[in-house]
């Protein structure tokens, strides 16, 4: 018997952070919300709700600024965002050291959202897609 595939997303936000596991076909078999606080705090609950699965992958899509380059010794950290806690946070790193080398797709959230649209969204099959964000 083979297993199911099980993939873990993460919407990190500056208020909340929703973490969730699918299946291969996208249908979401549990979430989580958890209040952005301190990233001990913050990335403690994440790292019990993921622990509770075998996780293939996962797809982070957090607040900013962060590096996106791959090439840059600071890729993967939420850079000089004004929560303080924040600062400097190797967000990648943890989540390597914790998962080992699970593929981990990075971007913003705002590039994670209009990704989201592009490829499944209300932009679906267009040639471009220009989504506009309005937040904290």
């Amino acid at each position: 018997m083979t297993r199911d595939l099980l993939y873990g997303g993460i919407e990190a936000g500056g208020t909340k952070f929703i973490c969730a596991v699918s299946d291969a076909d996208l249908n979401i078999i549990d979430q989580v919300r958890i209040d952005t606080t301190v990233p001990e705090e913050t990335m403690g609950e994440l790292k019990a709700f993921f622990d509770q699965y075998e996780v293939e992958s996962f797809g982070i899509s957090s607040f900013g600024p962060i590096d996106i380059n791959h090439d840059s010794p600071t890729y993967g950290y939420i850079t000089s965002t004004p929560k303080l806690p924040w600062q400097n946070y190797d967000f990648v790193g943890q989540m390597k050291t914790w998962y080992g080398n699970k593929p981990i797709a990075w971007t913003t959230d705002v590039n994670g959202a209009s990704l989201a649209e592009n490829t499944m969204g209300a932009a679906e099959g267009a040639n471009s897609c220009l989504y506009l964000t309005i937040g904290t």
